[in-house]
């Protein structure tokens, strides 16, 4: 075996745990298996190539929310029903040690980035193609379009709407901040504007309001750092085009504060949350524990006593919001390091962009696709248990990755592939 390894040229190795992990960072965007099993085969040859093993600054508070998830399963009432909770996202976790260690240059990272928006560009395509297959079902069945479509929407390869729209959110701001930041605009903007027309569209049509929110609010802050006068057009663009937007996305947007009654899930969360805030207050410091809120038993017992049922429609397995899900599921001090990890980066990249010069670069494109992905991830995460979805946690910790990557010191990140790769550590 070592006779065999000593045949392989340690720098093939090196190409080949960075082409592993760019197709497994890629891959998530159409399965979680491919995904993970290219993963694993990543990592044993991350392990055989002899490079430098490396973390982002941002592992640490996700290590201290996984510690603390481990001290929650300790005491949960049934501590092999939680063991997924920990069990799930640790190879996901592992992407971080991955992309972190394989990826040696900015170059290496747009290029990932731009492979993320021609697939997610497909992804989205196929939405397209799915919500034109529902138009004409619900013509077909003569029913009321927003009612036929709103209980199984658009999700592209995915198995639910949330995650396709979570991943579609992610892709759109990457696009839009290599558009506004990076330096070879004119080269690829014949390519990468309709790739964000798509997306954007596609995500419209998701009908999936927190990730509209998300969008605006990221889209916002993105349109700030590039021109202010767009950001403060952005207000001034919305209205008009909701204006000719079709009746669906109207009535989804009315529905913010007009719910047609339990087909919108307004009183769904409002209940999950209610119940979520009885449940930290039981147990503020290890949560009711792991997976246990997905028991009927557990959630209604911390039901609060206005709900009267029947119970409006939806999803009462998990509480919709990354913040009260974590503090009711593991406690206090979980949701904390958690939001540690979301915050942590922002003031990481926010300070690596003040000390870049003017003008687009790769590394201002990264580091704002960053940023704008933080700012996303929070703002959804707010309605939506967001980072509990493999696919969407996944792309997180990559994007995360190549911030701090950009956000290194010059000297410790090459620029291009061309340049001799013993400049970085």
């Amino acid at each position: 075996m070592r006779d065999t390894l000593r045949l392989v040229p340690p720098p093939f190795l090196k190409r080949l745990a960075l082409w592993l992990a760019s197709a497994s960072a890629v891959a998530i965007l159409l399965s979680i298996a491919a995904s993970q099993i290219l993963l694993a085969l990543a990592l044993v040859v991350l392990l055989l190539s002899g490079l430098p093993l490396r973390w982002p600054r941002v592992a640490i508070p996700f290590a201290l929310f996984l510690g603390w998830t481990l001290i929650a399963l300790a005491f949960s009432p049934d501590p092999r029903f939680g063991i997924p909770s920990i069990r799930k996202p640790l190879l996901v976790y592992l992407m971080m040690l991955l992309i972190f260690s394989c990826f040696r240059t900015l170059a290496e990272a747009k290029w990932l980035v731009l492979a993320w928006i021609g697939v997610g560009t497909f992804t989205a395509g196929r939405g397209l193609v799915q919500f034109a297959s529902d138009v004409a079902g619900a013509r077909a069945a003569h029913r009321d379009f927003y009612n036929f479509y709103i209980a199984d929407r658009i999700r592209g390869f995915m198995s639910h709407w949330m995650t396709f729209s979570g991943q579609e959110l992610f892709i759109l701001l990457l696009v839009v901040a290599f558009l506004l930041f990076a330096p070879d605009l004119r080269k690829w903007a014949w390519l990468w504007a309709p790739c964000a027309a798509v997306v954007g569209i596609a995500l419209i049509l998701s009908d999936t309001r927190s990730v509209w929110i998300a969008a605006i609010v990221a889209g916002f802050y993105l349109l700030w750092e590039w021109r202010k006068w767009a950001a403060a057009a952005l207000p001034v663009l919305l209205l008009p085009g909701l204006l000719v937007a079709p009746a669906a996305i109207k009535e989804r947007v009315r529905s913010l504060t007009n719910p047609h009654g339990p087909t919108d899930s307004n009183g769904h969360r409002l209940i999950v949350w209610s119940t979520g805030w009885q449940m930290i207050k039981a147990h503020p410091l290890v949560g009711v524990g792991p997976e246990e809120i997905r028991k009927p038993e557990v959630f209604f017992a911390y039901l609060p006593a206005w709900v009267k049922g029947p119970l409006p429609d939806g999803n009462y397995q998990h509480l919709h919001s990354i913040y009260i899900h974590y503090a009711a599921e593991c406690g206090v001090p979980a949701a904390l390091f958690l939001t540690v990890a979301l915050v942590l980066p922002l003031v990481d990249f926010r300070r690596a962009l003040r000390t870049l010069p003017p003008g687009r670069s790769d590394r201002r494109f990264l580091l704002q696709a960053g940023v704008a992905t933080v700012i996303g991830t929070m703002v959804e995460g707010v309605a939506e248990k967001n980072l509990g979805d493999t696919e969407v946690l996944t792309m997180f910790l990559v994007i995360m990755c190549l911030g701090y990557l950009a956000a290194e010191r010059p000297a410790n990140v090459l620029t291009n592939v061309s340049e001799p790769t013993t400049a970085r550590p």
